[in-house]
């Protein structure tokens, strides 16, 4: 399968589970696909190939519809089963869009996850798709929280722990189900995940040293970010 890489754009590899079902899943890897080719582009990064556990799901129909090389992987997911697809595909950046799999090995400071709710709260094994917007709606029941949240972060070997990028808020509406809710934030996060991931791939927010949690970001883009730069223990540099 041939696409056009341009010169210059940095390389993405993108990791998606999706579902087993062939019309199901994979609509964030799609609209990063359909961000990078618009003019200008909203994700300014050559997709190289989708990774997926699922043979012929969603993600693989996608891909195919959209001319991007499609690689089924059954694991094992482990350090040398990740590293294997890396040095295929060389990379300069890796974006887990769904990709429920833990990750091992990767490098922190290039590899960014999209997590549906509120991190940390809502993070960590076991955590994801509708049991997140579950546990939200009990918690927002409760009285603990009047919003959910997009979150992005980059990944280190500990689920969801990794120095947050973003937290978006989605306000939670008295009269929401879990799967209202659900339907709102994947409706946002499409559009929330190639943004602020180009903001990544541009440099323009970077995580030089993950012994660290601090997040370098270029002052550029500072008047913008700097709404969403309220995250506790979260540490922020501005380079000029």
């Amino acid at each position: 399968m041939q696409q056009n890489i341009q010169k210059n754009r940095k390389k993405l590899l993108v990791f998606a589970s999706g579902s087993k079902e062939p019309n199901e899943g994979g609509s964030g890897f799609q609209e990063m696909v359909e961000f990078s080719r618009t003019d200008p582009p909203i994700l300014d990064a050559d997709i190289v190939a989708v990774i997926s556990n699922n043979q012929f799901g969603g993600v693989y129909n996608k891909s195919q519809l959209l001319n991007i090389p499609f690689e089924y992987w059954s694991g094992p997911f482990d350090e040398e089963g990740y590293k294997t697809i890396i040095e295929k595909y060389q990379p300069d950046f890796v974006m887990l869009s769904g990709w429920l799999k833990k990750t091992i090995g990767l490098n922190p400071s290039k590899t960014i996850n999209i997590h549906p709710g509120p991190l940390p709260e809502f993070g960590g094994k076991g955590m994801y798709g509708h049991f997140v917007h579950e546990a939200v709606i009990e918690a927002f029941h409760q009285g603990k929280i009047k919003q959910s949240a997009i979150s992005m972060h980059f990944v280190t070997e500990k689920y969801d722990e990794g120095p947050i990028i973003v937290k978006y808020p989605v306000l939670i509406r008295l009269d929401d189900t879990p799967q209202t809710l659900a339907q709102r934030v994947n409706e946002k996060e499409r559009v929330i995940q190639s943004i602020f991931l180009n903001l990544v791939v541009m440099g323009y927010i970077t995580y030089p040293d993950p012994d660290y949690r601090t997040l370098v970001i270029d002052e550029k883009i500072w008047g913008f970010y700097k709404q969403f730069a309220n995250i506790p223990g979260q540490k922020y540099e501005i380079k000029k």
